[in-house]
């Protein structure tokens, strides 16, 4: 007779030691002896914490005439159940050996929670959800997974009490779906709102066949309909009331192919967020230009409207105040920590601008003079040495960074507008001269822009790699394959160090 053996792998803040605590008390409310333990993780994002929990039941001890000796962690191949409260920390689970086919029941959600290395990398360091769902399918006995952060939000509710409901739902506990329920009952806390999350994941858990669902069936009817209906929304230009903003819309509609009003349109969109009409009318006269040599390669078009609005709409200390300010952004961060109405939230920024983004963020003149060695720099270093903290949330903290957001009236004026738009004009001659002799080849060059992103550091890292990658391009001229200039971008992409790029452009001797 072996004990029950059950992993939990859980985020700070998901509710995984309520989880656990909730099985415990279920165990030993029902007749069996219980143990659990948890090491709580710092690294991973919020702290992926792993808990075990082992059950045995009291009457075959009493049977067997002696008390269970209960282990204190899971070991690979020897786990009866793995709850995971998102999709990488399944991953994470199998990739232990956690999971094994012989045994496992798998109940994991599929919704994600992005980790650091994904979020910071350079290009798109995201996992792909498909290959994690289907490695996971092939490494458990069965596998029960569904949007739990979803169901749990429906229900006002948190993951954990949808993870106690679906792990009822598979039956695979010798316990009874009312004994559940009085598990939850007997906390105290949340009761109502947690049983309804436990009934609507205890049905999903329960269907036939639920557990076998592929991950595309599961989404790609919501997809389908989402793609439909941003379909049939570019059909025609949304409905402005701004006059300025109607002018803007009806010019897209009359000086372009329909294949691209509708990237034109959500450039035009940000570009008006960030900006001003104005500067979104700027957008659309770079656009005619290309339009003329694009002719009819739509896909140039449309990757230039999308990278040209990416760029103009850079991110410097103005927008990051403007951001940091909005009612929105207030408003989402309240519901992400679930604040009720007669709760006070502070949001504490933690803000550490350097002298030169300060510089660049000024009158170009007063910039070039705090930027030069000096006392003007010296001084503004002796302030900005260290970072500090602004509660956005107080009423001086606010005023301060709004202050800043509304300083946008004179970014065309400052040095860093200067210098984006110095940088912007040359690759936009740099895709009209490629295009007229190579079209491919030209696509590519506008897609180059995404190593141009970020702050500080970042985005001088991308800059750096984004004239290293035009440079090779001048180099070799117009009779570069696309998908050289393609395995460069990526290459770039691919560490901040750049040494793959290194790399790559001596394999072309292009470097």
């Amino acid at each position: 007779m072996q004990p029950i053996k059950i992993a939990i792998m859980a985020m700070g803040g998901e509710g995984g030691g309520v989880l656990a605590d909730w099985i415990l008390d279920l165990g030993e409310s029902n007749g069996h002896l219980a143990q659990t333990t948890s090491v709580p993780g710092v690294a991973q994002r919020t702290g992926a914490t792993i808990y075990y929990i082992e059950l045995y039941p009291e009457r075959q001890a009493e049977l067997d005439q002696a008390s269970p000796v209960l282990a204190l962690m899971p070991l690979p191949g020897d786990v009866d159940i793995v709850l995971a409260s998102e999709l990488m920390e399944c991953g994470r689970a199998v990739q232990r050996g956690l999971v094994t086919p012989e045994r496992t029941t798998l109940i994991a959600s599929t919704h994600r929670v992005y980790s650091i290395a994904e979020k910071s990398a350079l290009g798109d360091g995201r996992v792909d959800s498909a290959a994690l769902l289907a490695h996971a399918s092939s490494a458990a006995k069965r596998f029960v997974r569904f949007d739990m952060a979803e169901t749990a939000e429906q229900s006002g509710s948190v993951i954990s009490a949808v993870l106690f409901g679906a792990l009822a739902g598979t039956g695979v506990l010798p316990f009874s779906r009312a004994q559940f329920e009085a598990t939850i009952t007997r906390g105290g806390v949340g009761v109502a709102s947690s049983l309804k999350a436990f009934a609507t994941a205890y049905q999903r858990a329960s269907a036939p066949g639920e557990e076998i669902l592929p991950f595309a069936q599961d989404d790609s009817d919501a997809f389908g309909r989402q793609e439909r209906r941003h379909a049939e929304r570019s059909e025609e230009s949304p409905l402005a009331l701004h006059p300025a903003v109607r002018a803007l819309l009806g010019r897209i509609d009359a000086a372009f192919e329909a294949p691209a009003r509708m990237m034109l349109r959500e450039g035009v969109r940000r570009l008006i967020d960030y900006q001003d009409p104005g500067y979104a009318g700027l957008y659309l006269d770079r656009m005619a230009a290309i339009a003329k040599t694009a002719g009819t390669n739509d896909r140039l078009l449309e990757e230039t409207a999308r990278h040209l609005a990416l760029w103009m709409s850079y991110e410097d200390t103005i927008r990051v105040a403007a951001l940091k300010t909005r009612g929105s952004r207030f408003e989402r961060v309240r519901g992400e920590v679930r604040a009720g109405e007669d709760q006070v939230m502070a949001i504490d920024e933690y803000l550490h601008p350097r002298v030169q983004e300060i510089a660049e963020t000024l009158p170009a003149a007063i910039g070039r003079w705090i930027e030069r060695p000096g006392w003007p720099r010296r001084l503004v270093e002796r302030f900005t040495q260290k970072g500090r903290i602004v509660t956005t949330s107080s009423l001086s903290g606010f005023l301060m960074l709004y202050a800043v957001a509304g300083m946008k009236r004179w970014r065309r004026a400052t040095t860093r507008y200067a210098a984006e738009n110095t940088a912007i004009e040359a690759w936009l001659v740099r895709i009209t001269a490629t295009a007229a002799l190579n079209p491919e080849l030209a696509v590519e060059v506008a897609q180059c822009q995404r190593l141009v992103k970020g702050y500080s550091d970042t985005h001088e890292r991308g800059v750096r790699n984004f004239e290293t990658v035009m440079a090779a391009v001048q180099k070799a001229g117009t009779t570069l394959a696309p998908a050289t200039l393609r395995e460069l971008r990526e290459a770039a992409l691919a560490d901040e160090h750049g040494t793959q790029l290194e790399a790559m452009l001596t394999r072309y001797a292009l470097a």
